[in-house]
């Protein structure tokens, strides 16, 4: 998903802009979790990033991009680019 949110909507409250987008973001990653794996993958692991433009946009652990797309909102931003792209993911062995 390459998606640029509007953060300055006419006639709606900021914070519920804000809940909206990170609700997008969260069902959005649900929904890619749920599709089924590819043989001999673990997991879904994800590539993003976030910024005001495409072009400020930096590397995000997925975990906190709400966070990341609320500070944008924060400091005043009229709109975020949120970049997923799904990617396999594999797990490491602990060393005993």
């Amino acid at each position: 998903m390459k998606k640029t949110f509007s953060l300055d909507v006419p006639d709606r409250k900021p914070a519920l802009v804000l809940d909206a987008v990170k609700h997008e973001l969260r069902k959005y990653l649900k929904r890619e979790r749920r599709k089924p794996l590819p043989e001999g993958v673990d997991f879904w692991d994800f590539d993003c990033r976030v910024g005001a433009t495409a072009a400020e946009a930096a590397a995000t652990h997925p975990g906190d991009l709400e966070k990341a797309v609320a500070e944008i909102a924060t400091a005043g931003g009229k709109e975020a680019y949120v970049e997923i792209l799904a990617k396999s993911g594999h797990r490491a062995k602990k060393a005993e």
